[in-house]
């Protein structure tokens, strides 16, 4: 690990997230992106675009994956500390990853809407991710305290490639942040259009350097 940390210096380091270089060159090409970009990027939305909007919690990907292979005192423990049941709209950044180890192969988000009593689920490859995400609900519902709440696979915008559901729960993500911080519900929303999603690599690569980031 050291000899990759020389060679591979640390470009941001932002509240609980950490970039690498190689971290930020994923954004600069056809590449899938990695736990660390989405890291980032939930946290920017949790302590900077929404850190006035307390009825929202962004889960990172790495406590996501984390959350699948807990027992019940330690998701309380993370669920108490984040004040998970006050909240009204829980994000999830969904992996098919079935190790409690980094990696996988395709993103989803899954939203816990408690004023609609449901999961909606967002996939842009089909409903690829429909077996993790009944895995997770069925995990934390009971004490999330939403039991009775519905799984709803939700239409939505599908990928044009194969590398590019990581962006798509990204734009997705702060798409549905944007219109429940108005609406406060999730029937209703619009699709995301295409143009967020081309233009978001460029956009996150700004983002990183405006917050000191090297590239």
């Amino acid at each position: 690990h050291t000899t990759m940390n020389k060679t591979d210096p640390i470009s941001l380091s932002f509240h609980d997230s950490c970039l690498r270089m190689s971290d930020v060159q994923l954004l600069r090409g056809p590449r899938w992106l990695n736990d660390q970009i989405l890291s980032f990027y939930y946290e920017y939305l949790s302590h900077v675009k929404y850190k006035n909007n307390s009825d929202m919690y962004f889960v990172t990907p790495e406590v996501t994956q984390c959350m699948k292979y807990m027992d019940d005192s330690d998701l309380n423990t993370i669920f108490r500390e984040n004040k998970a049941n006050q909240k009204s709209f829980i994000f999830f950044a969904l992996n098919d990853n079935e190790t409690a180890d980094a990696g996988g192969t395709h993103w989803s988000l899954l939203v816990l809407s408690r004023p609609e009593k449901s999961f909606f689920h967002f996939d842009s490859y089909g409903n690829s991710n429909v077996s993790p995400s009944l895995e997770l609900i069925n995990k934390v519902k009971t004490l999330l305290g939403v039991r009775q709440a519905m799984f709803r696979p939700t239409r939505c915008l599908q990928q044009a490639n194969g590398y590019d559901c990581g962006i798509h729960v990204i734009c997705m993500t702060e798409h549905i942040a944007d219109y429940v911080n108005r609406y406060e519900m999730i029937e209703g929303l619009p699709l995301l259009p295409m143009d967020r999603v081309l233009s978001k690599r460029a956009e996150l690569l700004k983002l990183i350097l405006s917050l000191g980031g090297k590239d």
